[in-house]
């Protein structure tokens, strides 16, 4: 079975430009079958307020009401997504950008509401792993955008760890994947204040404990759920680590396992 590795991008870098164009000429030089998914950024927000359109943040989480989706459509799935796929070809990557709609991709239901309405933001049900899989087998790598769709034309704002997650359970089927979470941090830290105390191998019992005696920042939870979701349904490897670490296993990065 061949290898696959599912890259990521989030946090700062998609918002520092030089970030950015050096962790895509790195990602342009990792060998065989390769896919991307990236986060917004903080540009929607930004775009949001030049429009007047309030941002509503519940415990760090978008809520996405008609306006913002527009908005966050606008720039994650045409602004970021067409700027980093042009950005690829120039490093002689094949890219195609793509959401969840494209293809039929991703497939998410709208997220029920509990205590918070979060308008329209999407909880991933399946994967279509077959048709991604024709596009890595003919040498294109596929970039998605934290936008999928419910099969009945509406567009869904959707966690873009959680798209990585979910396109790594599926195309786990076809392919050995390895997924990489790529950040502005050298890994899943015991300190958030100190960028050296990387945590370097990560059980599920480990996991649990930290989490119990809060030491993981808020941010880094959803992650690690993420991560231990793809561990536990078919992925191979999982990475937490800066731009580098999907070309340089010789630095200290995060390494998860069951």
């Amino acid at each position: 079975m061949e290898t696959l590795k599912i890259i990521k991008v989030g946090g700062n870098i998609i918002d520092d430009e030089a970030a950015l164009e050096k962790f895509l000429s790195q990602f342009s030089t990792v060998k065989g079958h390769k896919l991307l998914v990236h986060g917004g950024g903080k540009l929607a927000s930004k775009m949001a307020k030049s429009m007047d359109v309030p941002v509503n943040m519940v415990d760090g989480r978008r809520v996405t009401d008609a306006e913002t989706l527009d908005i966050i459509t606008m720039v994650y799935a045409g602004k970021i997504n067409k700027s980093i796929v042009a950005k690829l070809q120039a490093n002689n990557c094949n890219a195609i950008g793509f959401s969840g709609a494209d293809g039929n991709t991703i497939v998410s239901v709208k997220r029920p509401v509990k205590k918070v309405d979060y308008g329209f933001v999407g909880d991933v049900k399946k994967v279509n792993a077959k048709v991604i899989s024709i596009l890595l087998e003919n040498n294109v790598t596929p970039v998605f955008c934290a936008i999928t769709h419910d099969k009945n034309g509406q567009l869904l704002n959707t966690n873009a760890d959680t798209i990585a997650s979910e396109l790594a359970v599926g195309l786990s089927k076809f392919y050995k994947v390895e997924l990489y979470y790529c950040f502005e941090k050298n890994g899943v830290l015991m300190s958030v204040d100190d960028d050296d105390s990387i945590i370097e191998h990560m059980d599920y019992g480990t996991y649990e404990t930290l989490k119990h005696n809060g030491v993981f920042h808020d941010g880094m939870l959803p992650k690690l759920a993420n991560c231990y979701h793809a561990i536990e349904n078919g992925v191979s490897r999982v990475f937490i680590g800066n731009s580098t670490v999907m070309i340089n296993k010789n630095q200290k990065f995060t390494t998860l396992f069951l």
